[in-house]
């Protein structure tokens, strides 16, 4: 397992589990992001990154990245 951040762009991957508070948890849920989905990152600036899941895509900052954890 290794965090979203660590992911090449374009490679689908598996949620395999979402760190941090409850509240970081359910925010990242209502955009997507459960455990057993899948993300692909579409590109990486500075460490923010944008997604696609769930067939949306959707912008994440550095620090939620580092909360998903894929493999």
């Amino acid at each position: 397992m290794m965090p979203l951040t660590m992911v090449k762009a374009g490679e689908p991957n598996v949620i395999r589990k979402i760190g941090g508070k409850e509240e970081t948890r359910r925010f990242l849920e209502n955009l997507g992001f459960v455990t057993g989905g899948i993300v692909t990152v579409v590109s990486e600036i500075n460490g923010n990154m944008i997604v696609n899941v769930k067939d949306s895509r959707v912008a994440i900052g550095k620090d939620m990245a580092n909360k998903i954890m894929v493999g």
